[in-house]
């Protein structure tokens, strides 16, 4: 009965590792998986544009402008999301105190595939188109603000 515990214990040994695999214990990446039902939390960056996505919704870093979305940005079964968010228009120079920008209902719609993602951004009231973007998970974003 000896010569059987090598042979159990390999076996176990290779059940829990499959288990482990299967589970996903040895990815090392958090980006959205086929089951995934929210974008990956963290950094997308691109040309003109980065994403900080968080639990709770994100923010956006555009060429002169901001955003802010402030619902988490859940993914349907072929990793679209739409969600509602501000959108801010800055403007270069000084800009006074008592002067607040105007914060815009925008739409943040698109796709996550795997790593990238393919945002749109819509002013809700005008219907204008501010842009559609490439972003990556965990890319710098590569923006210039309004100076």
């Amino acid at each position: 009965m000896a010569g059987r515990q090598p042979v159990v214990l390999i076996a176990f040994g290779t059940v829990v590792i499959v288990a482990l695999v299967h589970c996903g214990a040895f990815a090392t990446s958090s980006v959205v998986r086929p089951d995934s039902t929210r974008v990956a939390a963290g950094l997308w960056g691109g040309e003109h544009v980065g994403l900080t996505v968080t639990n709770t919704g994100g923010h956006v870093e555009f060429d002169c402008a901001s955003g802010q979305i402030s619902q988490p940005l859940m993914l349907d079964s072929v990793g679209r999301f739409s969600v509602e968010g501000i959108y801010v228009q800055e403007r270069p120079g000084p800009v006074r105190i008592e002067d607040e920008p105007e914060r815009k209902a925008a739409s943040y719609s698109g796709r996550v595939d795997g790593k990238s993602m393919a945002p749109n951004v819509t002013l809700v009231e005008s219907t204008q188109d501010v842009g559609s973007f490439t972003l990556t998970y965990d890319a710098e974003q590569r923006v210039r603000k309004c100076r």
